[in-house]
């Protein structure tokens, strides 16, 4: 396995953190969006991620090809919830399936009480099933099921939420 570098996104990333992004979109198992977005739409959830609290980590190989980004998002925004997060991983079409999604979680569970996270929350579309088993083979559980509250193509998905205590 190549070593990753993780280092705090800047600016300068967020077009090709989107481009990763916008990846997933057409393969209708990660995302929700049904269609691509703009870097424009996506600078407000840049913009409050911060490396104190809640960090968005670009993650990078030998020759600093961008593999993939990892994000941490506050859960539900009321400051009872500030020590859970919803975690985020994506990856860059040329990286997936290599199992560098594996490294890139165990590198947010090993770093999250750093955060004063105690909670990582995943959600996961039901049918998404190299997730699932990636988020389960490094201790997540089952923690809710939204049957049928995603409509994709026409078709009524569910969600999984995914749940792990960490510190």
């Amino acid at each position: 396995m190549e070593q990753l570098t993780y280092r705090n996104a800047v600016q300068a990333d967020l077009p090709q953190i989107v481009a990763i992004y916008n990846s997933t979109v057409a393969s209708r198992l990660v995302t929700a969006d049904t269609e691509p977005v703009s870097t424009e739409s996506r600078q407000h959830w840049f913009d409050i991620h911060t490396p104190e609290r809640r960090p968005l980590w670009v993650v990078e190989n030998e020759e600093k090809d961008m593999v993939g980004w990892i994000s941490f998002q506050s859960f539900y925004g009321r400051p009872a919830y500030n020590a859970t997060v919803e975690i985020s991983i994506y990856l860059d079409e040329n990286f997936r399936g290599k199992g560098f999604g594996r490294e890139m979680l165990k590198y947010a569970i090993q770093h999250a009480p750093s955060f004063e996270v105690k909670t990582l929350l995943g959600f996961i579309f039901a049918h998404n099933t190299p997730s699932l088993r990636l988020f389960r083979s490094l201790g997540f559980e089952d923690w809710g099921t939204l049957p049928d509250i995603a409509e994709l193509d026409g078709k009524e998905v569910g969600l999984k939420i995914m749940g792990k205590r960490v510190g």
